[in-house]
């Protein structure tokens, strides 16, 4: 296994990029969301631009290696180019799009998932040295969910020591953990910790705003009570709504939509689920509002896109 160390960084910082490349390229022969070794790490590669398509992304950070990627969530367009990085802080329905790929030089990406109290972990053993949570430049609004910040040579060097794990299995069990913190590390304290502070911070109107999201999405095929979801994050209804729609861009009513339309899909295609019965199973009370608003988040019919997902050999998925 190559090993880069971090005073090393600045010298090999050219070649960083062509390192990284290669071996995502190496460990990503698909076209699509591939998982490794590693439980936490999945893979992106795309030969070719693609449309946009919808999906849900989970607390993690995303690191593209090479192209570059169009992501809408709500009505805020965040485009990021190799060698930069994304954080999602909380589950967030989103669509993506890849803008520039070719065989040659394809898209290639990076899914590391991160659990937030381990960030909350982070922070805690900081302390001072951990950045504040004031107001940055990467986002113009304050507590957005998603954010992107490009790596610097310190961020890819941990990111190719976590992935150079792959050509040494033998170490992943003991290392890959270590690697991780790294890379979790290394975003606290570079442009992206105010960012992921705020989330993790237990008094903060963001963390608040995460724990609704926790519930809304533990809870997504009751019927949302905006009034509890306010009491229990001891906020007014009206706070709630203007906070809830800084962090996601969308309404609480239009995130636990976008929530059921993606689960029902999944039923359908992982479960052989009918679509009346994903309906029902996920919150509706009639099959054909249900199957209106699925066309509209996933441009046809249940039934139909289930089909031609099935037709597919390998869906690729936003990273």
């Amino acid at each position: 296994m190559t090993v880069i160390a971090p005073d090393q960084i600045t010298q090999f910082s050219d070649s960083l990029p062509q390192q990284l490349s290669q071996v995502v390229r190496r460990w990503s022969p698909l076209e699509a969301l591939q998982d490794t070794a590693i439980a936490e790490v999945q893979l992106v590669r795309t030969d070719a631009p693609s449309s946009f398509h919808c999906a849900v992304y989970e607390p993690c950070l995303c690191f593209v290696i090479q192209g570059s990627k169009t992501v809408l969530l709500g009505d805020k367009e965040i485009v990021y180019t190799g060698p930069s990085y994304m954080a999602s802080a909380v589950h967030l329905p989103v669509v993506g799009r890849i803008d520039h790929a070719s065989p040659e030089k394809p898209f290639l990406a990076v899914k590391v998932s991160v659990d937030p109290q381990e960030v909350a972990g982070l922070i805690l053993e900081l302390g001072d040295k951990a950045p504040l949570s004031g107001s940055d430049a990467i986002c113009s609004e304050m507590d957005c969910g998603l954010k992107s910040a490009p790596m610097d040579a310190r961020m890819q060097g941990a990111l190719f020591r976590l992935l150079s794990l792959l050509d040494s299995p033998e170490d992943i069990k003991v290392l890959s953990p270590l690697a991780r913190r790294e890379l979790i590390y290394r975003a606290l304290m570079g442009a992206m910790g105010p960012h992921m502070r705020r989330f993790a911070a237990t008094d903060s109107q963001a963390n608040r705003i995460a724990r609704v999201i926790y519930t809304l999405k533990e809870h997504y095929a009751q019927p949302l009570k905006i009034r509890e979801l306010a009491d229990a994050a001891n906020m007014s209804e009206s706070t709630l709504y203007h906070s809830f729609r800084q962090v996601t861009r969308m309404s609480p009513l239009q995130y636990q939509k976008k929530l059921r339309l993606h689960e029902a899909r999944r039923l359908m295609l992982a479960e052989g689920l009918e679509a009346a019965t994903a309906s029902y199973r996920v919150g509706y009370e009639s099959p054909s509002h249900f199957s209106r608003e699925y066309s509209r988040m996933f441009g046809a019919p249940p039934r139909a896109d289930v089909s031609q997902l099935r037709g597919q050999q390998a869906v690729p998925q936003p990273a």
